[in-house]
């Protein structure tokens, strides 16, 4: 028995897997593209469905479609935007870079699943792609399941990540801790000092993150082949756009130029470009845990990190720092993708930028990443942490660079000397300043108080 049907498209027969859903465009993809192994992320496949249910709303209402082709076109998307027949989408990402491919791959799914249905002949181009051009589909895709995921997972795990290193402060922000400057002692600050430039850094990433949203809620769908509109109904792009925005809950509207929207995808790039910025800020807040978690003996040893799993295979008792060393390599891959999306982004000829597929799937990914990263940022690391009280006084005592606070009173050149002398002695600043100075020890506690040098100013 044949496990093979055959299936007949523009460019002729092709034989097709029996129990596929889909047709011979889609065969001609999988047969063409053999290079990552990868298909293109469900949620762009699942944003793809809802543009082909929207459509065939519009195009229904608008009277080009028949209701019986309609509704069953309108079923069949919608069975596939929620999620059903996974595995009938095996077009690589790296295929044509229109997304062609993906686009027919959708609509011949859709097209099949909806003649069974009804028992209606259903085009996957005369029906279910109706009034639409892969040069159009793509590019809203793209922005609609970035919008999906930035506003249903980014953003609020962002959000997340924000009130947990603000519950963080307020547990242990009043703890004083030595401030570092080229990982070198420096003037000590509060808990609530060093984390509050965390804070600032995930408030900021969510302000300029929504600055971007009105952008990417634009939509190239109604722009067709390169822009003009050509087989679209002219009112089709805005009902289109309402009907989506009806079926996702966003905020959707025509593009402000269509060709712009074919051509270019300089908000894609300029999405990558935050994501990129807030895996700096990940970047750093990661690394900052891990320094301070280092040692236990031998390292700065601040802080205590959630003990999470064994950290070698050879090391008894040895446990790392694995969530800031994942969130870290996040960051990593994210300023690869905007590498990546940066190159996509300048491949806009003339009327259509041709490395869509490769921008939507880098784009996703960065997005997806970065909210994961910061959830169990949030919850396994910041969260969690405890604060090695005894070791942050001993090594404030300790600290020469406390000196700073006498430069008013004794000069820098005196201070200079004190803090060598006590470096090298390895006794408390005070100690030393108490013999090199007419200070007398209450002023010295005084002016060398760490909780009142992290207020700032002079001393008085």
């Amino acid at each position: 028995m044949s496990t093979f049907r055959t299936e007949k498209d523009s460019m002729g027969e092709l034989e097709v897997p029996a129990d596929a859903l889909y047709g011979a465009q889609t065969q001609r993809a999988v047969n063409n593209f053999p290079i990552s192994g990868r298909p293109m992320p469900s949620v762009f496949i699942h944003a793809l469905a809802l543009i082909k249910q929207a459509a065939a709303i519009t195009n229904r209402d608008l009277g080009l479609l028949d209701e019986a082709r309609a509704g069953a076109i309108i079923q069949a998307a919608k069975q596939v935007a929620e999620g059903a027949h996974a595995g009938q989408f095996p077009v690589d990402v790296f295929q044509t870079g229109s997304g062609t491919s993906s686009n027919m791959n959708v609509n011949e799914v859709i097209a099949k699943l909806a003649h069974d249905a009804s028992g209606l002949e259903i085009g996957a181009n005369d029906h279910v792609n109706m009034g639409q051009s892969s040069n159009d589909v793509i590019p809203t895709a793209l922005h609609l399941s970035a919008s999906q995921i930035l506003a249903g997972q980014l953003l609020p795990a962002l959000h997340h990540l924000h009130d947990s290193i603000e519950r963080k402060i307020a547990e242990v922000g009043d703890q004083v801790k030595t401030g570092r400057t080229h990982l070198m002692d420096a003037m000590p600050v509060t808990f609530r000092q060093s984390m509050s430039g965390w804070s600032n850094q995930i408030n900021m990433a969510i302000q300029r993150l929504g600055e971007v949203q009105p952008r990417l809620h634009q939509l190239a769908q109604g722009g067709t082949a390169v822009g003009t509109g050509i087989n679209a109904h002219p009112d089709f792009a805005a009902r289109f756009a309402a009907e989506l925005s009806g079926l996702t809950g966003l905020t959707l509207v025509p593009a402000d130029n269509f060709f712009s929207a074919l051509a270019s995808q300089d908000t894609a790039v300029e999405l990558s470009g935050q994501l990129k910025t807030l895996a700096v800020a990940l970047m750093k807040i990661a690394n900052d845990l891990r320094w301070m978690n280092s040692g236990p003996l031998a390292g700065v040893s601040e802080i205590h990190l959630e003990a999470l799993q064994p950290g070698s295979s050879i090391m008894p008792g040895k446990v790392n720092p694995v969530i800031p060393e994942a969130t870290m390599m996040v960051a990593a891959q994210v300023i690869g993708n905007d590498a990546a999306i940066t190159t996509g982004g300048q491949h806009g000829n003339f009327e259509l930028n041709v490395m869509l597929p490769m921008i939507a799937d880098n784009l996703l990914e960065s997005e997806t990443l970065l909210a994961n990263a910061s959830r169990l940022l949030a919850d396994k690391a910041i969260s969690s942490f405890t604060v090695n009280s005894a070791h942050l006084k001993a090594s404030l005592a300790r600290n020469p660079i406390l000196v700073t606070a006498l430069n008013p009173i004794i000069g820098y050149q005196k201070a200079a000397e004190i803090a060598k002398q006590a470096y090298h002695e390895c006794r408390p600043i005070i100690a030393v300043a108490e013999e090199k100075t007419d200070l007398s020890r209450d002023e010295l506690e005084r002016l060398l108080d760490p909780t009142k040098l992290t207020e700032g100013g002079i001393a008085e």
